[in-house]
């Protein structure tokens, strides 16, 4: 079986090849590459607001699975990103129950790693994907491919979007707080989560 490489997450930003979607960067633990994931605003919110420990007014679907399966005493050990078809990658789950029984559950990659950061469990992934979508990004954010067949759009995807005026850096940080205790109750958490980034560039 092919040896399999750690990744972590190390970018979540708006993707520029599509609409409405996000650019998921997981990187290699150990080594200089990564490997862009198109995925769509509900998973990405999802996966931005465990990482900043946020708390939702009630919870997503990724917090109920991972309290139910707290409740039946099952856990994720392993997030496996196994296949890539026509740009589209393939990940499983790598369950155990409480009688140590195995289970391997196929999902979507997006759904994969926003339930990951809730189980706390490792992501992996083959060579041969990373040598097929695998791309460097340099430390003056140039971003090259990792191998020739890297698809164009692909590295698209990772550019940043034009500026724009941000309206929350004119307010208080008072005013920032009773936007985000709004933006929280009306579960707005992108909103949520920009003016977090705000009140966390002040201190």
């Amino acid at each position: 079986m092919e040896d399999k490489i750690r990744l972590e997450i190390s970018g979540l930003s708006y993707s520029q090849a599509q609409t409405g979607a996000y650019a998921l960067v997981l990187s290699e633990t150990e080594g200089d590459r990564s490997l862009p994931i198109i995925i769509g605003s509900f998973e990405a919110q999802a996966i931005a607001i465990e990482l900043e420990s946020m708390k939702p007014s009630r919870p997503l679907t990724h917090d109920v699975f991972k309290t139910f399966a707290d409740e039946f005493k099952i856990d994720i050990k392993e997030v496996i990103i196994y296949n890539l078809i026509e740009g589209v990658f393939f990940a499983k789950l790598l369950c155990i129950d409480k009688h140590g029984e195995i289970a391997e559950i196929d999902a979507r990659t997006s759904d994969a790693i926003a339930l990951s950061v809730r189980f706390k469990c490792p992501v992996y992934t083959h060579e041969s994907i990373l040598k097929d979508a695998g791309v460097i990004i340099d430390e003056d954010a140039e971003i090259r491919p990792a191998h020739s067949n890297v698809e164009e759009d692909i590295a698209k995807a990772l550019g940043e979007p034009e500026p724009v005026s941000d309206p929350i850096q004119s307010k208080t940080p008072e005013q920032l707080q009773e936007l985000l205790n709004e933006a929280l109750a009306n579960e707005d958490y992108e909103f949520a989560s920009k003016i977090r980034d705000e009140l966390d560039r002040r201190k």
